[in-house]
């Protein structure tokens, strides 16, 4: 589905991108037809450590085979500027120019900056809890709190103290979301709640059958990660059925569930597509009350945002601010890489504001406004040694969003040619963002600093960043190359600075990825550590023969590692 091939040079601005960036776009509030209030049901509580009897679960394959894991791509489908249910606004002011495009050195050798480095969940523990099948890379999730490192996989998960010691699992991944062991599910993300005390977990279920889809919320408030989880779910079939809304070629799903939090809610979003059929509808918004989550309630209140446009166009990939605990008072953050043609230089930034509402069954305020950016792309698949098969990287929607320091952190893979030399790589184009909201809706935007984490020769891609109360942030992605077999990496940039240092290897890959097996993790993951110490990363790379299958058909693995981000 990649079709665009054309290099993004930070240096270029496009006549076409001129002539997008000219189109006007209403500064008048619009109004909001596209929300519904609605009731989540407390459907099961779940021991991982003493489970009940196992609960039956569909052996059936379903009707159209789906890889495990796989995202789709961003459709590009245009959507009626006049069908937009939000405020929007073009913002062309004032954004500060990206870092020159140097090249980051690699340094190999062991880094002061590491506080802990482990091996988390790999290919050979996703087949022992999986009956012995064997799926292509994980998509990674990663929370930490309370001297324990959660880190669930599209297939397992795994539960250890910060020094990389086990304290339960690897289990299967459905265990903790009380789903039959078999059942399709994919993209499982989570948060530890410091202000709270308590672990969030969500991930996407379709059924066998192709007739039901859902993200799944699992709670545990004790602080405890091995004790009992409640469990909910978000219908997402939205084809009118058990009161959803009906969508264009639904039954569908949602998409790579995206997990953001502030002080009143959690909020999911997801990018709707049909279960069978070609249609894409796009962004869809769930708030779901935090309060109600955390006491166990019955009934939990949400609300569901859909029909979601931008810039003219179908939203896509909206991704929800991880906000800090006690920073989230004027609105809910969400970041979005505007790509209509397979370059673009603009940023979506959303504000949900009156978030008290959703606890009340109420609606809060969503609106957004457009704003410039260095250029970014559609990235080329990755080279690695030792194979002619390339790792795939996707596209360039954005990743982890991070609310910190009144400022929002974001992150995406690019296509990048460095000045001179016509080889397109792939890098991890970074920006920061401090938003403004007025009267209930944000008011613009501004980026305050941006640049790129790239490597002459070679290709970072699948980046998470996360700033720390210092100041400081680490940016953790996959490195490969010629010379590198995929390996696990990082960046640390300091309070004053304005471009990442040197890239640092936190665990050199140890060979070719499997040649049947091109299709590399969708995102990496990054969180503070709630003790105020450091910053943790989770990324995938090839691990040890020990950690592979015994077979050797999969051999992907994922590193944890716990960085500081103090000048060494």
């Amino acid at each position: 589905m990649k079709n665009w091939t054309h290099p993004v040079s930070p240096h270029i601005a496009t006549l076409a991108l001129l002539a997008l960036l000219s189109i006007p776009f209403s500064l008048a509030a619009q109004p909001f037809v596209g929300q519904r209030a609605g009731m989540l049901t407390r459907i099961a509580t779940v021991d991982l450590v003493s489970p009940a009897a196992p609960r039956s679960f569909a052996l059936a394959a379903p009707a159209v085979p789906r890889q495990r894991g796989a995202r789709l791509l961003r459709p590009k489908i245009s959507a009626s500027a006049g069908a937009a249910p939000l405020k929007q606004a073009l913002v062309a002011g004032p954004s500060s120019q990206a870092q020159p495009a140097a090249s980051s050195p690699i340094e190999s050798e062991h880094s002061r900056s590491i506080l802990h480095n482990f091996d988390g969940v790999s290919s050979l523990d996703s087949a022992v809890t999986n009956f012995g099948a064997e799926f292509e890379p994980p998509d990674q999730g990663l929370c930490v709190g309370n001297g324990f490192v959660v880190e669930p996989v599209n297939s397992a998960f795994t539960i250890y103290r910060p020094n990389g010691s086990v304290v339960a699992g690897p289990f299967n991944v459905n265990v903790l979301f009380q789903e039959g062991l078999t059942e399709f599910t994919s993209d499982p993300r989570c948060y530890f709640d410091k202000a709270t005390h308590t672990w969030f977990a969500t991930i996407l279920f379709i059924s066998a059958d192709n007739t039901e889809a859902r993200t799944d919320i699992a709670v545990n408030s004790s602080g405890d990660p091995t004790t009992p989880w409640t469990v909910y779910h978000i219908d997402a079939t939205d084809d009118g059925t058990r009161g959803t809304p009906v969508h264009v070629g639904c039954p569908c799903f949602g998409d790579q569930p995206l997990l953001g939090i502030d002080d009143e809610n959690i909020y999911v979003s997801t990018n709707e597509f049909s279960i069978l059929g070609p249609q894409a509808n796009g962004a869809q918004i769930y708030a779901i009350s935090k309060r109600d989550l955390i006491k166990g309630a019955a009934d939990v209140h949400f609300v569901q945002f859909e029909n979601l446009t931008i810039a003219g166009t179908m939203a896509f990939s909206v991704q929800p601010a991880i906000t800090q605990p006690g920073e989230g008072g004027a609105a809910e953050y969400f970041l979005e890489s505007i790509d209509l043609t397979g370059s673009d230089n603009r940023i979506g930034v959303w504000a949900l504001t009156h978030q008290k509402e959703v606890s009340k069954g109420e609606f809060p305020t969503l609106t957004s406004v457009v704003i410039t950016s260095e250029a970014f792309g559609i990235p080329p698949n990755a080279v690695q040694m030792g194979s002619t098969s390339l790792l795939t990287t996707d596209d360039d929607r954005m990743q982890q969003v991070q609310f910190i320091g009144g400022n929002l952190w974001g992150e995406l893979t690019t296509a990048f040619t460095f000045p001179g030399d016509t080889t397109q790589l792939t890098a991890n184009a970074w920006f920061k963002v401090h938003p403004r909201v007025d009267d209930g809706a944000i008011s613009g935007a501004t980026i305050t600093k941006q640049g790129y984490v790239a490597s002459a020769g070679n290709f970072v891609f699948y980046p998470a960043i996360q700033a720390s109360p210092n100041g400081g942030a680490a940016m953790v992605f996959t490195l490969s190359g010629p010379t590198y077999f995929a390996s696990a990496a990082y960046a640390l940039l300091s309070e004053e600075g304005d471009s990442f240092g040197p890239i640092r290897i936190a665990a050199p890959g140890t060979g070719p990825y499997n040649l049947n097996s091109t299709r590399w993790g969708d995102y990496s993951f990054a969180a503070v550590d709630p003790s105020g110490q450091g910053i943790w990363l989770a990324t995938e790379y090839i691990p040890a023969l020990s950690r592979q299958t015994v077979d050797g058909l999969q051999n992907w693995g994922t590193r944890v590692f716990e960085v500081s981000t103090r000048d060494e």
